[in-house]
């Protein structure tokens, strides 16, 4: 190549030359020699210290790495929560409802089959079809799922709705809309029982777009429907569309299909959410871990933690949808494995945590079938980010939003009889501090599943 048609050979020409000028020893002056005998100066000597203390591995992360005991000694202690749980799932009968005396009637729904629903449907036409040839038009008895008329009862540890109701009637300009969108869900449902076929919510909402204007209404009336029939919603046959995963030591059918868990790469299997066809369940686990995130929930499976501490990982990718909260109580009563919790040190990770725990305030009416009582707060919690030396870099300040709510879940009464609970919510109030699970990662990113998580069960720091 002609040197006058590209600057390469100025670069093929200048590296050796300057490799060599680098390589060859230089010759020092006297005056650079004298200082040198005499020692570096001050300057250089705090400059080189400090270097050394940026290359030096963070000492207390290093220091819990230590504190580590062998896998068969925490698998030890991990047995006894697990054989803790079995001994209390056998020797206990679950309280319902029915079991209690309560001051204030309560209104609770049930599995019921394709059939026994239909008929509902059918009764509940006939007596408008009656009330109509009697002059008196038609309105629909709707259970209240307003906050007021929300209890939480202490003795099942969740919510319940209780039996209050509002009439919702076709001649009233106020209601006439709800009542026409009311009656159309009715009768898609009864079509769709009759198929026996599922149908997403989002299906439902596409049958009748100019009548429904926005899925959030023919969602909200889904549910009154399925409160007015007294029947879970997976009865009505109508689903969310996929979203929890699991992955780890389970085996299930799913509609005939035998599905390995272990088998489902770092993706884990989608939750069906026909979970009336879900059977068979077994498991070798010592206990179900509960991830708020996908992306702690992919290291996790990626890292194999299931297979280190047998364990089936689950996670709803945020806002928990009834599949996973119904899969995880079907996990929890059938197999009788503890729940461990991990979720972000904020108001919003403990209001999902609480979720799968006592309910939403919205679907109370199903809480029985819905939640997953005594669930262990594994972490991330505010006192672990001084306790673990979180940077201050991966804390995140509180907005005025994160306080209020934080404050306002400090007003819960499922919290209130919660110790721990409390405890760390006023720390986090107080120091105005939040974190995500990633936060972690800043010491590596295997440190969750290497150093964090095995330290928690080993020391058994959960509330």
């Amino acid at each position: 190549m002609q040197k006058g048609n590209s600057h390469l050979p100025f670069f093929v020409d200048f590296l050796p030359t300057a490799a060599l000028r680098l390589a060859a020893p230089r010759p020092m002056s006297e005056k650079k020699r004298r200082r040198t005998d005499a020692g570096p100066p001050a300057a250089s000597t705090s400059a080189s210290a400090a270097s050394k203390k940026l290359r030096r591995p963070d000492s207390h992360a290093q220091g819990l790495r230590k504190q580590l005991k062998p896998d068969a000694e925490i698998l030890a202690s991990v047995r006894e929560m697990y054989d803790a749980a079995q001994s209390a799932a056998s020797s206990s009968k679950a309280l319902t409802l029915s079991d209690l005396s309560l001051s204030a009637a309560c209104r609770e729904v049930s599995d019921r089959d394709a059939t026994s629903v239909q008929l509902a449907i059918e009764r509940a036409v006939l007596a408008m079809a009656r009330s109509i040839l009697a002059g008196r038009g038609f309105s629909f008895d709707v259970p209240s799922r307003a906050a007021s008329n929300q209890l939480y009862v202490p003795e099942l540890d969740r919510i319940v709705l209780r039996d209050k109701s509002s009439s919702r009637p076709f001649a009233s300009l106020s209601t006439v809309r709800k009542a026409t969108i009311t009656a159309r869900v009715l009768s898609l449902v009864y079509a769709v029982l009759r198929r026996d076929i599922h149908v997403t919510k989002r299906d439902l909402f596409y049958t009748d777009v100019k009548l429904f204007q926005d899925q959030s209404q023919s969602d909200a009336v889904l549910d009154d429907v399925s409160c007015m029939l007294g029947c879970t919603r997976s009865s009505l046959h109508v689903v969310a569309s996929e979203k929890g995963v699991v992955v780890g030591r389970l085996v299930f059918t799913d509609d005939g299909d035998r599905i390995d868990c272990t088998k489902m790469g770092i993706g884990g299997k989608a939750i069906p959410p026909n979970i009336d066809r879900v059977g068979n369940l077994e498991s070798d686990a010592l206990f179900i871990l509960l991830v708020e995130k996908d992306a702690a929930f992919m290291r996790l499976a990626e890292d194999r933690f299931y297979n280190r501490f047998p364990c089936i990982i689950v996670t709803a990718k945020g806002q928990p949808d009834v599949a996973t909260r119904l899969f995880l109580r079907r996990m929890k009563t059938e197999l009788k494995l503890p729940v461990l919790a991990l979720v972000d040190s904020d108001p919003y990770g403990l209001k999902i945590l609480s979720v799968y725990m006592c309910g939403s305030k919205n679907m109370s009416y199903d809480s029985s079938n819905l939640t997953t009582p005594n669930i262990k707060w594994l972490g991330v919690r505010p006192s672990d980010l001084d306790k673990y030396r979180v940077p201050e870099q991966c804390r995140l300040p509180m907005t005025e939003q994160d306080v209020k709510a934080g404050k306002d879940l400090l007003e819960e009464d499922f919290v209130k009889r919660n110790g721990g609970w409390v405890k760390e919510l006023d720390m986090m109030v107080k120091t105005r501090q939040k974190a995500e699970i990633q936060a972690l990662s800043s010491f590596g990113f295997q440190y969750l599943t290497e150093v964090y998580l095995p330290l928690k069960l080993q020391q058994r720091d959960w509330l």
